[in-house]
């Protein structure tokens, strides 16, 4: 795994690390002229677990963190974030069960990664997988769309996103791919299993060579006449479609 310092901005994304522990926030920074409530709760948590916390004016976080709505606040967390392929690996084989896992084939949009690593968090997923090269990385603009969701899912930057699917397989993932022209319906598709759900990038969706890999591709009704949706959306529709299938039903009285 890759070890850097990164920075995150927002309350939420803030408040996700210092749930985090474990040494992984090194110092939070706050707009010296912000007084409301949950800031200050936010730094007596941070001061009450030894970590420095330094009031600057509003144009240092500006500069720390360009082009991002920091709420003013943001923190210098330890680690990339982000695991590599034997990383991964090692993770889903340690979860002792077949792996839920989402798979982003090129999404560029920093906030359609962050919207993605939100939903995947939110329906269970144990990781989301995402190309290194020609794809959105994580940035403060990911970690504050994602809303502390990117610092509670684990997400895996591979080299070769074909040879990633074919690991998923080997951990016991059936690859479910989500394109338009397919001809089953999401919803009867078999997702309670090992489950690597893949989704295209904002213009073109799938490549052949993902296409190629996935043991099933499944589409999402629409009954409008808009023909396809933003990845977000897609995502959490297929997401929670595996959430919905794989609760327990409910035991009859």
């Amino acid at each position: 795994m890759t070890v850097t310092h990164r920075w995150v901005a927002g309350i939420h994304a803030v408040e996700s690390a210092l749930a985090g522990g474990a040494g992984q926030v090194r110092r939070v920074l706050a707009d010296r002229e912000r007084k409301d409530a949950r800031l200050q709760r936010l730094l007596q948590h941070a001061q009450s677990d030894g970590i420095a916390v330094e009031r600057v004016p509003e144009r240092v976080l500006a500069e720390r963190v360009p082009g991002v709505r920091h709420q003013g606040v943001c923190a210098e967390v330890q680690g990339s974030g982000v695991l590599d392929e034997a990383s991964l690996r090692e993770r889903l084989a340690a979860l002792g069960r077949p792996p839920f896992v989402l798979v982003l084939d090129g999404v560029q949009d920093p906030h359609n990664l962050g919207a993605c690593l939100r939903s995947a968090e939110a329906a269970g997923a144990d990781a989301v997988v995402v190309p290194r090269d020609r794809a959105a990385r994580i940035t403060p603009v990911v970690e504050r769309t994602a809303a502390g969701a990117a610092a509670l899912i684990p997400v895996a930057a591979v080299t070769n996103l074909a040879r990633a699917l074919e690991d998923l397989k080997a951990a016991g993932c059936w690859i479910v791919g989500a394109a338009g022209d397919a001809a089953l319906s999401i919803h009867d598709a078999d997702l309670t299993g090992g489950l690597a759900l893949v989704l295209g990038g904002e213009e073109k969706g799938l490549r052949s060579r993902t296409r190629d890999v996935c043991d099933l591709l499944v589409s999402i009704p629409m009954a409008g006449r808009t023909e396809s949706l933003n990845v977000s959306v897609a995502a959490g529709v297929c997401l929670f479609e595996a959430l919905r299938q794989r609760r327990p039903e409910p035991s009859s009285s």
